[in-house]
């Protein structure tokens, strides 16, 4: 069973989205709602929409046809509206996306300062309180290149919390990263998790989805096949396709 939409203050409400890439049909009639403080995980095989989904809901790609409203209001269709609404969805990619040039606490104010127009020594305070919190307030004057790909992704969750988002996107943040960094930013997630933070993440942990998910949306083929709470999924999934998903991955 999924999660009734309706006993939820809805936050994101997808309603029969349909994306193309000229002949290729990449999101198929999908139907999503997250609730304010919900963290839903979407999985699935590669190519199966899971990217793009995430990607819709802050306006990165276009949508052909359905609608998509954050909060009650449509998404804008570009200009200073457009912007507004991505300093409200804040969002995490695979790639950090810090600039090189710029210390860790600069690269952390910067959209404060531009933005949400707050002065310089109030966005660097701020900063500095997020670098705290993901654990890497000793090293707010140090560059990008100086830091590991963990740190790295954890200065770019601080930059994207800076905003004071409504929700977080978190698209595939852990993928690029070696297997010993994966951990600490897991962790900084769960505590964001913990601490009631509206997260839609794709991603290929499934620890992760099982233990910080209040749902699990499985994709495949540009469908969600199924959107249950992560026990329920995890040990006894419904679908021929989330069963075939399950068992090439959790065997390893």
């Amino acid at each position: 069973m999924a999660v009734d939409p309706l006993a939820v203050d809805p936050l994101i409400e997808l309603r029969d989205v349909n994306k193309y890439y000229g002949t290729l049909h990449v999101l198929q009639d999908i139907n999503l709602t997250v609730g304010k403080g919900e963290v839903v995980v979407v999985i699935g095989p590669s190519g199966s929409g899971k990217s793009t989904l995430c990607r819709t809901i802050n306006r990165l790609e276009t949508i052909q046809s359905g609608s998509i409203h954050l909060d009650g209001q449509p998404l804008p269709e570009e200009g200073k509206a457009l912007a507004k609404l991505r300093a409200e969805v804040g969002m995490v990619f695979q790639s950090f996306n810090l600039f090189a040039h710029k210390t860790v606490v600069q690269n952390v104010s910067l959209a404060q300062t531009k933005v949400r127009k707050r002065r310089k020594d109030e966005a660097d305070q701020r900063s500095r309180e997020l670098l705290d919190r993901v654990g890497l307030a000793a090293h707010a004057e140090k560059y990008p290149a100086q830091l590991s790909g963990g740190q790295q992704q954890r200065v770019a969750i601080a930059r994207a919390l800076a905003m004071d988002p409504k929700a977080l996107l978190f698209d595939e943040p852990t993928s690029a990263l070696d297997p010993e960094m994966i951990n600490e930013v897991l962790e900084v997630m769960q505590q964001l998790a913990r601490d009631g933070m509206t997260m839609v993440v794709v991603t290929h942990e499934m620890g992760f989805a099982r233990n910080a998910a209040n749902r699990v949306v499985f994709m495949a083929d540009g469908r969600i096949i199924e959107d249950r709470a992560p026990h329920d999924f995890f040990t006894n999934p419904e679908s021929g396709r989330a069963k075939d998903f399950l068992s090439k991955i959790l065997k390893h």
